[in-house]
């Protein structure tokens, strides 16, 4: 069977090329830093956290085990997770907001339509909530993690975990309600 690019990448790293390294950075420094944007809302510490996994690929590389197309990919963004959230426990902590007057109850059958909304506008968005709020929502929606797995990385109960995916849910679908009446108030 030959050898796919990413295959001859990985044989390239795990040598400490240092032209596959920059490759590495090269295709997927972008991507991994939006993965950290989803987390993180200052380019420095987006950066650092760039950084520092990008140190620990470096670091690990012989730990990692082909798995199929797209396995290299999945491996970084993992690293760049939790280096994320290692980095808000350090510096920021989670703030897990017990106000809940704050944010009215929105019912769990509303689900908002996207459609005509930019996914640049949906992530800044998301980016706009709470910390604790935006942490557990990436966490559920594109980690794909438990409450009970989330709980256990961020060091919170698990119904807080639930409670503060729902509230974000309902931040967004609060946002995206607004978002839409100002497109709409534009065009009439």
């Amino acid at each position: 069977m030959e050898e796919n690019k990413e295959q001859i990448l990985i044989k390239r790293l795990l040598t400490k090329e240092e032209a596959a390294w920059k490759e590495l950075f090269g295709n997927y420094s972008g991507n991994l830093a939006g993965v950290c944007s989803r987390y993180l809302s200052g380019k420095d510490d987006i950066h650092d956290v760039l950084q520092n996994s990008f140190i620990k690929m470096f670091r690990s590389i012989e730990t990692f085990e082909y798995r199929g197309n797209g396995s290299l990919k999945a491996w970084m963004i993992r690293i760049t997770v939790n280096e994320a959230l290692k980095h808000i426990r350090q510096h920021s902590g989670i703030t897990i907001n017990d106000d809940l007057t704050e944010f009215p109850d929105i019912p769990n059958d509303e689900e908002p339509d996207l459609d005509e909304i930019p996914q640049a506008a949906i992530m800044k968005m998301i980016r706009s909530l709470p910390d604790g709020y935006r942490t557990v929502f990436n966490l559920f929606v594109f980690e794909k993690k438990s409450h009970k797995e989330i709980a256990g990385l961020l060091g919170i109960a698990e119904n807080s975990s639930a409670s503060q995916l729902h509230r974000a849910k309902g931040l967004l679908i609060r946002k995206i309600k607004e978002f839409k009446m100002s497109k709409k108030a534009q065009y009439e």
